[in-house]
């Protein structure tokens, strides 16, 4: 373990979940930042406060409304159908901004509590086509906030080039598949554990699982 402290980007989701508990053993202390963006399934909110409090985590809810004002998508209206995109065309789920306003606000925070590691659970690998969900972002922003802040940040991204089935597999050596599975939120839908079953969310959540579970099965 670092004797180090770290923020982990925290939205109550399978990854971000997944990312707590890898930080968990990695770090002598960690605090938790969620969003508050006027996010359609806002349910997610609740779900981080719940998880925060029973692994007895610091938890900071921060307002980020003004990327609801900003940015309408999916994600932010309910009037806006959740669909992949089409033609090149991103996700209608896609936020522009957001992981850029994210990190950098967690690069604020981490330099008020003297964490130098943020941790987040993007992934180049299932990102859905999201551009910042990259390696190359994440890697531009964390030389930006070092400047911004005459810092030393480092920005954890323990997902990166994992797909889904190989993200459930983190949990389990975690030993916290089931916590993750029965716990989170990761449907559009806002539906609690395996999701509606429908959305794109749940599809490559569900998807995922299925694949681990044989391959567990099987050795």
């Amino acid at each position: 373990m670092k004797k180090e402290k770290a923020i982990v980007v925290f939205s109550g989701g399978q990854d971000s979940t997944t990312c707590l508990f890898w930080a968990k053993e990695r770090f002598e202390e960690i605090e938790a930042v969620t969003f508050d963006y006027g996010q359609r399934h806002r349910l997610e909110i609740d779900c981080a406060k719940v998880i925060t409090e029973e692994l007895g985590i610091k938890h900071h809810i921060l307002d980020m409304s003004l990327l609801n004002q900003l940015a309408p998508n999916a994600l932010t209206r309910q009037d806006i159908k959740v669909k992949d995109g089409e033609n090149g065309e991103l996700p209608s789920t896609f936020v522009p901004g957001r992981n850029l306003l994210f990190l950098s606000f967690a690069g604020v925070l981490a330099s008020q509590v003297g964490a130098k590691h943020i941790v987040t659970g993007v992934c180049e690998t299932d990102f859905s086509g999201y551009p910042d969900c990259r390696d190359v972002f994440i890697k531009s922003l964390n030389v930006t906030l070092n400047l911004s802040m005459d810092d030393s940040f480092v920005i954890d991204t323990p997902l990166m080039w994992l797909n889904k089935a190989q993200t459930w597999e983190l949990a389990d050596q975690l030993g916290a598949l089931e916590f993750v599975r029965q716990r989170t939120l990761t449907c559009y839908n806002g539906v609690i554990a395996d999701g509606c079953g429908e959305c794109p969310a749940c599809k490559l959540r569900n998807k995922g699982l299925d694949e681990y579970l044989s391959y567990r099965k099987e050795s």
